[in-house]
């Protein structure tokens, strides 16, 4: 009799020290699941985003569902209009586009410097079209 008494003391006189550390590992285990998981996910979305809003007419993109194209309209209510062959043109969401295989230069960036003049943007031209 006396023995089941000090272990009831015992039990609830400890009480607020032992909820601290049996919520300490679920805080361990977040901590650990937020900077393998949720940090890296929510890193790479950003890259994605930025590089949807990034896409020019001209860039060589892979979609979601495989198909290699070429963007020829990029749209403002997020749609890409891509040609996939000679003449046969698709229009896609712009989430689903994967990768950017191959980029082209800004339009700005290739003839910029001010006070070039004319010769400048015919390089830029030439340099866009592959002449």
């Amino acid at each position: 009799m006396l023995i089941s008494e000090a272990y009831a003391q015992a039990a609830g006189g400890a009480g607020g020290g032992d909820l601290f550390a049996q919520l300490m590992p679920l805080v361990l285990i977040f901590v650990v699941f937020y900077f393998l998981l949720i940090r890296p996910q929510q890193q790479r979305m950003k890259k994605h985003k930025e590089m949807l809003g990034t896409l020019r007419r001209g860039d060589k993109v892979v979609t979601g569902g495989g198909i290699v194209a070429k963007v020829t309209k990029v749209r403002e209510d997020n749609d890409v209009e891509l040609e996939i062959a000679d003449g046969v043109k698709i229009t896609v969401v712009r989430d689903t586009i994967a990768t950017v295989e191959a980029k082209t230069e800004a339009a700005d960036s290739a003839g910029s410097g001010g006070d070039k003049g004319e010769g400048e943007k015919k390089g830029g031209l030439k340099k866009l079209l592959g002449g």
